[in-house]
């Protein structure tokens, strides 16, 4: 292997570093290669180099440093990832639209997404059209728990719960004068857990 110049390594770590104060993450590959004009490839082999000699941990594709690591521990860049219907499943729309950070002690381990949420379905919960919702991804969860979910090919926001005499997955809307429906679909697929909810005070 080629030798690796020292300042090409130090800018790789100046960039990751500034780049994950900003947006709460640290960058791709592909992010470093385009911000410094080289290749992804080079960064990769650099990456490699420099966690042989300690400057960074480069490990399963990801890139630690002190101060990388700090950030992270103190707050975590949540995305937000599109709308998701408070009512009849309709299909999942994402888009990223930014990031927002929130305190690590706030909302804990895991990965998360945001999701604003469209519709009056689920306004006794406390979830109107417009708020955005927190969610912790995970592929299971409990009764009770108010989930994001794909069903029958559409997403929605309900509370899940268990119909025990038809042994199967009931996600349950929560509006008691519009009186939804509950939601019995053929494949129900549990995506995340709503964890918080955001409103704008007005």
């Amino acid at each position: 292997m080629r030798s690796k110049s020292k300042e090409r390594m130090k800018e790789i770590r100046q960039y990751a570093e500034q780049f994950c104060i900003s947006h709460l993450r640290t960058p791709s590959t592909g992010e470093i290669a385009q911000a410094l004009r080289i290749s992804k490839a080079t960064v990769h082999n650099y990456l490699k180099a420099m966690d042989g000699q300690g400057m960074l941990s480069y490990q399963g594709g990801k890139l630690r440093t002190r101060v990388t690591q700090q950030v992270s521990m103190e707050q975590v860049g949540i995305p937000i990832a599109g709308a998701i219907p408070c009512g009849s499943p309709e299909e999942e729309v994402e888009n990223i639209e930014e990031y927002i950070a929130f305190p690590r002690a706030v909302v804990g381990d895991g990965e998360f997404f945001i999701l604003r949420a469209s519709g009056d379905s689920m306004t006794d919960a406390g979830i109107d059209s417009g708020d955005l919702v927190v969610v912790r991804k995970q592929l299971e969860a409990s009764p009770g728990q108010i989930v994001a979910a794909l069903v029958d090919g559409g997403s929605t926001l309900k509370r899940l719960g268990y119909d025990e005499d038809a042994e199967r997955v009931v996600l349950y809307p929560e509006n008691r004068e519009r009186n939804y429906p509950p939601i019995k679909g053929h494949s129900i697929s549990i995506q995340g857990v709503a964890i918080r909810v955001m409103k704008e005070l007005i």
